[in-house]
């Protein structure tokens, strides 16, 4: 077993730009989707660069509850994945670590879709088809580059709509491939469908949980995201 020469960088894999400008830091290199295929893209190009030598994968971000227990703002450490593949273990040692920097945060699996669950009844429906504690749509891309690559992966999601939440479609308008949110899109949305301005401020709330917690997350975390150093390869 051969020592790396010194602390590569981690890759953290993310949805969204604002999720990548929090992750983003010493030791990190943050990329985003959204959604699976366009961040296992990113992926896949950032690995096949040359000269780069990376850690390991941390998907980061928000997540969608599907445990009723877990509430807007509740920090989930992965111990896998749930693919279309079958089951992808987080790193039993990053894991481990994550875990010491964030003593408040629920372990559980993540179940990796493909495009978003707007209803409670759809959350409910996975939930008990699953046993997945939250869902996202990032993960499962991120642990897939991962294993192909043989490198380490974790995955720490916040828990943004919460499993009894319904998400307006009109929250979904104007999302591009950068992971950025247009606001004129978002306007004329909600003017086809007004109705939906409640469930999206709600929706607002939960998102400044959110992104309240993953803040916090990176500053406990601190340099490469709590990789552990040094690794074996």
């Amino acid at each position: 077993m051969a020592a790396l020469h010194g602390p590569a960088p981690v890759l953290a894999a993310c949805g969204l730009a604002f999720e990548a400008a929090l992750a983003a830091g010493p030791g990190v290199t943050a990329v985003c989707g959204p959604g699976s295929v366009r961040l296992g893209q990113t992926l896949a190009e950032r690995l096949r660069e040359t000269g780069t030598e990376w850690a390991g994968i941390l998907s980061f971000g928000c997540a969608g509850g599907l445990d009723p227990s877990l509430a807007p703002g509740t920090c989930v450490l992965a111990t896998g994945v749930q693919t279309a593949d079958g089951f992808l273990c987080a790193d039993a040692a990053w894991l481990r670590g994550l875990a010491r920097r964030l003593p408040g945060a629920v372990a559980g699996e993540l179940a990796g879709i493909d495009a978003p669950l707007l209803s409670p009844a759809d959350k409910a429906e996975l939930w008990r088809a699953s046993g997945a504690c939250a869902v996202d749509m990032e993960s499962h891309a991120a642990a897939r580059i991962a294993s192909r690559h043989g490198l380490p992966f974790a995955a720490c999601r916040v828990v943004l709509d919460p499993a009894w939440r319904s998400v307006p479609p009109c929250a979904l308008a104007g999302l591009g491939s950068d992971g950025r949110q247009a606001f004129y899109p978002l306007l004329r949305a909600l003017a086809r469908r007004p109705r939906e301005l409640g469930p999206l401020c709600v929706l607002a709330c939960d998102a400044w949980r959110a992104r309240r917690e993953l803040g916090r997350v990176c500053t406990s975390l601190g340099e490469r995201l709590a990789l552990p150093w040094p690794r074996t390869i």
